[in-house]
């Protein structure tokens, strides 16, 4: 087993104080203040209690630091080589909606390149987290993505367009596309879990389109741990928020049925006879 470092242990401690606390809040959910960013933006004091204990505990223990938060934006740090990236509650929809499926994502940034992910799911009580070169793991057991070849056989997971949010005609189309080529579709609701399970093999592939880096800093970090690849939809920057994550076997085949760009096998031609 790999032994996490100081840093990653510092962050897994902050996700699970910041799970602790919406655990509680969970309980009270329907007492809870929420408010509206954008048409599907649900902000609540849960989110940014969480954002807070997470920002103090990494604050005292790395003083100095940048960070990228999902409510408090961009703070510059005296440190300009590190930056947290960080979502409090991912999948604020679920959780406001008294639905058990809810995670906290902290990733690192070190010289603009991620070297460290935590992905926190409270109700379950698992923690996923991955270091630059050792690898993937849930809790003290090795993660590795799914060994399945063929679109045919493969549980894929996605998001869908919420309210309020353009592409919403972009995506039937491409659910239409895949829905045809994979064993199944789901969709939970929480972009970092997603990731973390691919990462664990539970799902065989994610695409999604328009997600924000403290969506998928962490979880991107923790599939590529696992032996897992992420590609970029319609050959732009991963990390522009438009992806797959699969195996590498998987990653582009999917890419290609999302895109459009599906390889139909050669006509057969019959050999001529004498």
């Amino acid at each position: 087993m790999s032994r996490p470092s100081p840093t990653v242990s510092i962050m897994m401690d902050a996700a699970r104080a910041a799970g602790r606390r919406l655990i509680r809040d969970f309980g009270e959910v329907e007492n809870l203040q929420v408010s509206r960013k954008g048409p599907a933006d649900f902000v609540s004091a849960a989110d940014k209690k969480a954002e807070e204990i997470i920002r103090k505990a990494l604050e005292k223990a790395r003083p100095g630091y940048g960070f990228l938060l999902e409510e408090g934006g961009e703070v510059i740090g005296s440190d300009k080589t590190h930056r947290f990236i960080i979502d409090p509650l991912d999948g604020t929809l679920n959780f406001l909606h008294g639905i058990p499926h809810f995670s906290v994502s902290i990733a690192l940034e070190r010289e603009g390149k991620l070297r460290a992910g935590v992905i926190f799911d409270p109700m379950r009580n698992e923690l996923f987290w991955s270091e630059e070169g050792q690898g993937a793991w849930i809790d003290n057991r090795r993660l590795r993505v799914g060994a399945r070849r063929k679109l045919n056989e493969a549980v894929v997971t996605t998001g869908i367009p919420q309210l309020g949010v353009n592409g919403g005609e972009l995506f039937l189309d491409e659910l239409a596309r895949v829905r045809t080529e994979v064993s199944a579709v789901r969709r939970f609701g929480s972009a970092a879990l997603d990731l973390a399970w691919v990462a664990a093999g539970r799902f065989d592939a994610f695409w999604e389109r328009g997600l924000q880096p403290w969506d998928i800093a962490a979880g991107f970090l923790i599939v590529q741990e696992a032996g897992g690849v992420i590609i970029g939809l319609d050959k732009k920057d991963a990390f522009k928020g438009s992806f797959v994550a699969a195996n590498t076997s998987l990653a582009p085949k999917l890419a290609e049925t999302v895109e459009g760009r599906i390889r139909k096998p050669a006509p057969s031609v019959k050999p001529r006879t004498a």
